[in-house]
C-alpha cells in the first residue's frame, strides 16, 4: 500500500512539473515576445502663412523747446498715419502706446554741451488681419524718412513687423494623422526586413508642434518672417510578431 501511494505521489510530482515547465515556459516566450518592439518616427510638414500682423512703429521728435518737440511727434505721427492709409492699413488697428520725454538737463550722466534738450519717443502699435499689407508697406519706409519721421534703430521686436499664425488648431489633426501613417509605413518597412510581422501599438508620442520660418538662415527670427513651416515629429513604437 505504502509503494502505491508512493508511485501515485510521484505521478503527481512528475506532472506538477512539467505543468509547471510549460507555464514558466509559455510565460517566458510571451515575455520575450512583449520585448520585441520597433520604435519608429513620422513626420507632418505644412508650409502656411501668416494671418496677423502686428507692427510697432517707434519715432522720435528732439528740440530745446519741449512744445516744438511735441509738435514735431504729433507731424510724425500724422505722417505714419497717412502712410499707413496710402497702403490700406485702416487707422482704427492702430493703438498709440509708449510716450516716452526725456530731458536731457534732468539726467546727471549728461555733460558738456546740449543740442537738444527734450527727446520725445513715440510707438504706434499697428494690428492687421491681412498682414500681407505690411509686406508692401514695410518695403516702403523710406517714404516716412523722406516725410521727415525719425526712425531710430532697433533691435528685436520693435525692429520691424510681426507676423503670426494662428491657425494651428486646424491642422492639427490632419498633421498628427499624417505624421503616424509615415511612422506606420516605416515600421512596415522595418518588420518587412526583419522578417517579422507588424503587431499593434506599443506606445505612442504625440511629439511637439514647432513653427519655424520656410527658409531658415542664422539670424532669422520666425516671428519676422511671413511664410513659415509647421512641423511636428510623433514616436511610435510597435510590436513585431513572428
Amino acid at each position: 500500500m505504502e509503494n502505491k501511494s508512493f508511485h501515485v505521489a510521484a505521478f503527481l510530482l512528475a506532472v506538477g512539473l512539467i505543468l509547471g515547465g510549460w507555464f514558466i515556459g509559455n510565460g517566458f516566450v510571451k515575455s520575450r515576445m512583449a520585448d520585441r518592439y520597433v520604435t519608429v518616427k513620422g513626420v507632418s510638414e505644412r508650409d502656411v502663412e501668416a494671418d496677423i500682423g502686428l507692427w510697432p512703429i517707434r519715432f522720435v521728435s528732439t528740440d530745446d523747446n519741449l512744445a516744438l518737440a511735441q509738435s514735431k511727434i504729433k507731424k510724425s505721427r500724422d505722417a505714419i498715419m497717412d502712410f499707413l492709409e496710402r497702403y490700406g492699413i485702416r487707422v482704427e488697428s492702430v493703438e498709440v502706446q509708449k510716450l516716452e520725454v526725456n530731458d536731457a538737463l534732468a539726467n546727471q550722466y549728461v555733460s558738456g554741451q546740449i543740442q537738444s534738450r527734450y527727446i520725445i519717443t513715440q510707438t504706434l502699435m499697428v494690428r492687421t488681419k491681412n498682414p500681407e499689407l505690411f509686406r508692401k508697406a514695410s518695403q516702403k519706409i523710406g517714404e516716412l524718412v523722406d516725410a521727415g519721421v525719425i526712425l531710430p534703430a532697433t533691435y528685436g521686436p520693435e525692429s520691424g513687423p510681426i507676423y503670426l499664425f494662428t491657425r494651428l488648431n486646424d491642422i492639427k489633426p490632419e498633421m498628427i494623422v499624417e505624421a503616424t501613417a509615415t511612422a506606420r509605413e516605416s515600421a512596415l518597412q522595418f518588420a518587412k526586413d526583419s522578417g517579422s510581422e507588424l503587431g499593434g501599438i506599443r506606445r505612442a508620442y504625440q511629439g511637439v508642434f514647432v513653427i519655424q520660418p520656410r527658409n531658415p538662415a542664422p539670424g532669422v527670427m520666425e516671428e519676422s518672417e511671413f511664410s513659415k513651416t509647421v512641423r511636428v515629429v510623433s514616436t511610435v513604437e510597435y510590436y513585431l510578431e513572428d
